[in-house]
């Protein structure tokens, strides 16, 4: 997500906060949000699956190929 979405998303809700908003304006910050999550939550999937945990064994478990490919 780019700077001027966030930036877009910030000025709503101060706008909401100060005067409110119109029906598509209101729309407007519900899709914003709604790509913010899904960009953010693809973003920490990504990091999660880079992580690798040694076990006591010595092996290493690369949790990204053990749980990346399920939907949760």
């Amino acid at each position: 997500m780019d700077e001027q979405k966030i930036a877009r998303i910030n000025e709503l809700y101060h706008k909401s906060k100060a005067e409110g908003l119109t029906a598509k304006e209101r729309k407007e910050q519900q899709l914003l949000r709604r790509e913010y999550i899904d960009a953010f939550k693809r973003n920490l999937r990504s990091q999660l699956n880079q992580i690798s945990i040694q076990e006591m064994d010595g092996s290493i478990t690369d949790l990204g190929e053990k749980f990346g490919n399920k939907k949760g």
